[in-house]
């Protein structure tokens, strides 16, 4: 009996202990989550255009100081374009290294499509169920609603887990916790310009940046608004065609039905490339993609709901690649993005046009090399019986060839992806599925691209995406947004991975 009763006392003890302790950490998140709103606002307020020399520089600055305070050792790394910014907490070989991966750059901005003067003032607002009330940061001082959200570039994009970052190792320094890890951060300066420099630059750093593994913190959650983490993400390379019909656009009444139209020349193409289900038909394009039995488990855990994916794009039916969301995620992409002749709508002629031309991207996962991809397009067209050229066709091709097709081709940026049984992986899981008490969901490979090939190629360590915004932010585009939450959930997230150490 007294032997019980102990036990019972000790149980009480205990769990009154974890309720106080998780108690004062969930009010020290709240705490750090105001601190990070304020440095959000101020960071935001930076201008970050990738495409001006001048803001990137200002925003080195910025940065170094805001690392340098936290007792990192900064530096920024030149490279063939912008400099890196490079930032390390004092080395101890007996750990291991985790090397952290964001972007400060921003996208461009048309202030006229924004529902606030300037996209880098950030504005506080709450959902009224039909759209977007502006609330007083004021009112943030007594409560801090985890339902608003911040508005402004790069919010989301990628300053907003940037802060999450700062604020994690504050409250890590705050509780006297030791970091079981060596934290090294690279923030990329050219992310959103298809970061250009980065291979020669992590060449040229490699004894800087060695790791055990990357952790890259780019891009949203699941749209189930769960602990997500990706595995990998396609690449991307791009191609545009151009056909020709009259050297100058010509009157269709009088050249109609004799010149041919290069609008029609460049459609009977682009048919050829797909089936009616979405399947690319250019032979070859998925050599080598399988899909074992557990990654097929994995892929149909993660909770998509396809009536809802339906309804948001408003169509009745989905290619059929894959099966499903995810599956189709396993293949390359063949996608135009861009289609023009002539002129359209309001500014419509009655000519037989000059040229048309389609713009085309390529997303790669790992099995496709990018260039064989556009190699085997450019075949499948030369097949067609276009005269195939990269440069705009002389007067003596023009009279040489029926059909002509100009192509030129952009750069690869190739996918990556980490093996899902990786250890580093499975610490990841763990670890965060045990801290925020909620399963992850784990995706093997997202649709969109990240410039991390480079430090896996040259580094040789796994790389792993660990996203911490709201999955509707709007990035890139007009209204871009950080919901509150996700602050404290992202500084939640980085506590959890810095606090916990390797198994």
């Amino acid at each position: 009996m007294i032997k019980n009763t102990f036990k019972s006392v000790v149980g009480l003890i205990i769990s009154f202990c974890t309720f106080w302790s998780s108690a004062q950490t969930e009010s020290q998140i709240k705490s750090h989550v105001g601190h990070a709103i304020n440095d959000i606002r101020e960071f935001v307020k930076i201008p970050n255009d990738a495409l001006e020399h001048a803001d990137i520089n200002r925003n080195l600055t910025w940065l170094t100081k805001a690392f340098n305070t936290r007792g990192f050792n900064s530096s920024i790394l030149p490279t063939e374009g912008e400099g890196l910014f490079f930032a390390a907490l004092p080395v101890d070989d007996s750990k291991p290294t985790i090397l952290f991966y964001m972007h400060f750059d921003g996208q461009s901005v048309d202030p006229s499509k924004w529902n606030q003067q300037n996209p880098y003032e950030v504005v506080l607002k709450s959902s009224n169920g039909n759209g977007w009330k502006n609330e007083s940061f004021e009112d943030l001082s007594e409560n801090i609603n985890y339902n608003w959200r911040l508005f402004g570039r790069s919010t989301s994009d990628d300053k907003g887990p940037i802060i999450m970052l700062l604020e994690a190792i504050d409250l890590l320094q705050e509780n006297g916790q030791e970091i079981p890890f060596n934290v090294k951060v690279i923030l990329d300066s050219e992310e959103e310009k298809s970061s250009k420099p980065l291979p020669n630059a992590v060449k040229k750093y490699r004894d800087l940046l060695k790791a055990d593994f990357l952790i890259i913190n780019d891009g949203p959650v699941h749209v189930s608004s769960k602990p997500t983490i990706v595995y990998g993400c396609r690449g991307i390379t791009t191609l545009s065609l151009t056909t020709y019909g009259p050297i100058k656009p010509q009157h269709s009444g009088h050249y109609g039905n004799y010149a041919p139209n290069p609008g029609f020349l460049l459609a009977e193409a682009l048919a050829t490339m797909k089936n009616d289900e979405g399947k690319v038909e250019i032979e070859g394009y998925y050599d080598g993609i399988t899909i074992n039995d557990m990654a097929q488990k994995v892929l149909k855990n993660v909770p998509d709901d396809a009536t809802i994916i339906n309804t948001n794009l408003a169509i009745k039916t989905p290619e059929k690649v894959g099966a499903f969301y995810q599956e189709a995620l396993q293949y390359p992409s063949l996608n135009i993005r861009g289609l023009g002749s002539g002129w359209v709508g309001k500014k419509a002629r009655t000519i037989v046009p000059a040229t048309a031309t389609a713009e085309l991207d390529l997303r790669l996962v790992p099995e496709s090399d990018g260039s064989r991809l556009k190699g085997l397009v450019k075949k499948h067209i030369q097949k067609l019986g276009f005269y195939i050229t990269d440069t705009i066709p002389s007067i003596k091709e023009r009279m040489s060839h029926n059909k002509i097709m100009t192509i030129t081709e952009g750069s690869v940026t190739d996918a990556f992806r980490t093996d899902l049984n990786n250890n580093y992986g499975q610490y990841l899981v763990k670890t965060i599925k045990e801290n925020l008490n909620e399963d992850v969901v784990q995706i093997r490979i997202m649709g969109g691209t990240v410039p991390i090939s480079p430090f896996i190629n040259e580094l040789k360590i796994p790389a792993f995406i660990v996203p911490m915004v709201n999955p509707d932010n709007n990035q890139h585009s007009p209204n871009e947004n950080l919901k509150i939450g996700q602050i404290a959930y992202g500084i939640k997230v980085f506590y959890s991975i810095l606090s916990t150490p390797l198994n």
